[in-house]
C-alpha cells in the first residue's frame, strides 16, 4: 500500500487530503443530524419544524445556523492534525479520529443538555417553553443549537490527540 509523502505528486496528496475532508465533513454532518434529533426528543414541547416554516425570518435563521454549522465542520476537517506518513486508506478513514469525534460529540451533547436543564431549573421566572409562541423565537433557538453542534464538532475535529 502506498504511503503519503514525497513519493507521490503534490496533486495526488491534495486529492487524498480533499477526500479525507469530504469524508470527515459527511460524518460530522451525520452526527449533527443525530444531535438535532436528540434535541428534538429532549425538548418535545417546542415544535421546531412546524414553527420555523411559519416565518421567513425563522427560516432564514435556520439556514444561517446550518451554514455556520457546515462552515465550522469543514474548517475543522481541513485543519485537523493528521499523520501524513500513514497508508492512504488509514489517512482517509482514521478510526482514532472518528472515535474521538463520536465520543467527544456525545459527551459534549450530554453536558450541554444537562447545563440547559440546570439553567432552566435555576431560572424559574424565565419560562423556556415560551419560545414556542413565536416562529422567530424558535428560529433563534434552533440557530443557537446548530452553532452549538458546529462548535462541538469543530473542537472534536481539531483536538490534537
Amino acid at each position: 500500500m502506498y504511503e503519503l509523502g514525497l513519493g507521490l505528486p503534490f496533486w495526488v496528496i491534495v486529492l487524498i487530503w480533499l477526500t479525507r475532508v469530504i469524508v470527515m465533513a459527511l460524518i460530522s454532518i451525520l452526527l449533527a443530524w443525530l444531535g438535532i434529533r436528540a434535541m428534538d426528543a429532549l425538548n418535545p414541547h417546542i415544535h421546531k419544524r412546524q414553527r420555523i416554516g411559519e416565518s421567513p425570518v425563522a427560516t432564514g435563521l435556520f439556514i444561517a445556523g446550518f451554514f455556520i454549522l457546515v462552515g465550522l465542520v469543514i474548517h475543522g476537517a481541513m485543519t485537523a492534525l493528521t499523520a501524513v506518513t500513514t497508508p492512504i486508506l488509514g489517512y482517509i478513514f482514521d478510526f482514532r479520529t472518528l472515535g474521538l469525534l463520536a465520543i467527544s460529540f456525545v459527551i459534549s451533547l450530554l453536558i450541554g443538555v444537562a447545563l440547559f436543564h440546570i439553567v432552566n431549573k435555576l431560572t424559574p421566572r424565565i419560562p423556556f417553553l415560551n419560545v414556542n409562541k413565536s416562529p422567530e423565537a424558535v428560529g433563534i433557538y434552533v440557530f443557537g443549537y446548530l452553532i452549538f453542534f458546529g462548535l462541538i464538532l469543530h473542537a472534536a475535529l481539531t483536538t490534537p490527540l
